[in-house]
């Protein structure tokens, strides 16, 4: 089974593929391949682990110690990364080399 989009209108789950678009059965919206591929480049959404939205060259905190797979080295707790920027994927969040989860992050104020 494909994995179809979500409505962009309502959100709706119960979309379809007819052709050359995607429709929702629900609110009847109907959205082009092509704009659905511009809305996922366009929007990504990352919230850090208090529900702060994220945005690329903000500052953030990391709030728990984190050992590094396949290494020794550990991250250490109050780590302050500056300039970040937000990628797809299950590592959300790229603080110069490394990749890291949002959950153990915090928005670091000014």
């Amino acid at each position: 089974m494909q994995n179809l989009p979500n409505c962009p209108v309502c959100q709706s789950e119960n979309t379809y593929h007819d052709t050359i678009q995607f429709i929702c059965p629900d609110c009847g919206h109907e959205w082009s391949e092509q704009a659905n591929d511009d809305l996922a480049d366009e929007q990504i959404v990352v919230k850090d682990s208090n529900g702060n939205l994220l945005v690329n060259g903000d500052s953030v905190i990391l709030i728990k110690d984190l050992k590094l797979k396949g290494s020794s080295e550990i991250l250490k707790k109050g780590t302050k990364y500056k300039n970040i920027r937000l990628v797809t994927g299950d590592h959300n969040v790229e603080c110069g080399k490394l990749q890291l989860k949002s959950e153990f992050l915090k928005k670091a104020t000014s």
